[in-house]
């Protein structure tokens, strides 16, 4: 039975890479799917949707990606709605890939993985997906997240790649206003709590590009806050590994801490620092001090090597999946940071939810 289809794409201040992304909808094989865009009016994506005739919706001078999706969700009609990002790269079966599953009663929404293009891109793009992909360290993301199975339950969607029955969203009444960064992990607990079921398709890839370092450090900084905050306002969503991700910038900073002071107390003058020698360091804690980080470092690198060896990204290579390493330190330090700033907003009493991190002119 054929459903009728929506693709929205909120987008704002990437109108080139918006372009892209058209094109690629526009060749998909899914036959009859509605395309909308959604931003700000005077954005010059507005022209790129246009020029293809794409229809272009208002967002009415929205603050967030969930804000804006709500806006398009109340101005479209499909049966099944999907989502993307303005940044991606659409392979021509994916919208199809997506929906063909709907004919199963039991799908209330199905995703798929999402992987950095890697002809297009940079060596340090292709580190972060090798990363982002880890089966140990970032496992609890949804980068690179590939099910064994061809259709597996999953209790989250990446927003990147997604797509829901428009009755269900309509239940839980779409997303939380003024969400971003874990708009989608709200959205996905709200429909799960009903009792709606959620899965994931191994095949139907979508290509995302990677921010830059950079950038990376803000998204992921960012993201660690809005998790706290998510957690905070659905108790449910609480997870120890985000917690413990929290403690990582401290132990860090403990362990150099407890490094120098080992050197000092070992009776090294700071001429001599890099030719420390255990041998020249007095047993017990000065020892131990000196011991502790460079124990620590190995250990945190081996096992950030295996799991991004384990890892489904198409990035992976012994160059990529060395420096991985360096890529994933950033990551837990960042996401540790931005789960402390989250509990210092609810410690003092104002935690509410992260605006966009992309600038607004409205």
């Amino acid at each position: 039975m054929s459903r009728s289809v929506c693709v929205i794409v909120p987008s704002i201040g990437n109108a080139e890479e918006l372009g892209v992304t058209l094109d690629g909808l526009l060749s998909q094989s899914c036959p009859g799917m509605d395309i909308v865009v959604v931003g700000p009016a005077g954005d010059p994506g507005k022209e790129e949707a246009e020029s293809r005739g794409i229809r272009h919706i208002d967002d009415r001078g929205s603050k967030t990606r969930a804000d804006a999706c709500n806006i398009a969700l109340g101005e479209t009609e499909s049966e099944i709605v999907l989502f993307t990002d303005d940044d991606v790269i659409v392979p021509e079966d994916w919208a199809s890939n997506l929906v063909r599953w709907f004919e199963r009663e039991e799908v209330g929404g199905v995703g798929g993985p999402n992987f950095a293009p890697v002809e297009e891109s940079t060596l340090a793009q292709r580190v972060i997906d090798v990363a982002f992909s880890s089966t140990i360290f970032t496992a609890g993301t949804n980068y690179g997240k590939r099910g064994r199975g061809e259709l597996e339950e999953t209790s989250q969607l990446p927003g990147v790649n997604s797509g829901y029955r428009r009755d269900i969203l309509t239940e839980v009444g779409g997303f939380d206003e003024g969400a971003i960064g874990a708009e989608d992990v709200m959205l996905d607990h709200k429909i799960t709590s009903l009792g709606h079921k959620l899965w994931t398709d191994r095949e139907a890839i979508i290509w995302h590009r990677r921010r830059g370092l950079s950038r990376v450090k803000k998204q992921i900084r960012n993201y660690g806050m809005v998790r706290t905050l998510a957690s905070n306002r659905y108790p449910e969503l609480h997870a120890p590994t985000h917690t413990m991700v929290a403690a990582f910038p401290l132990i860090v900073i403990s362990a150099f801490a407890f490094f120098f002071w080992g050197v000092s107390n070992g009776g090294l003058a700071w001429p001599e620092f890099w030719d420390i020698r255990l041998s020249t360091v007095p047993m017990g804690w000065p020892r131990a001090g000196v011991h502790i980080l460079p124990s620590l470092m190995v250990i945190y690198n081996l096992i950030a090597w295996l799991g991004s060896s384990r890892g489904s990204s198409p990035s992976k290579t012994g160059w990529t999946i060395f420096l991985s390493s360096i890529v994933t330190f950033v990551l837990h330090w960042n996401y540790g940071i931005g789960v402390l700033k989250g509990k210092w907003r609810i410690i003092s009493g104002s935690p509410g939810l992260q605006i966009d991190d992309r600038a607004r002119s409205n």
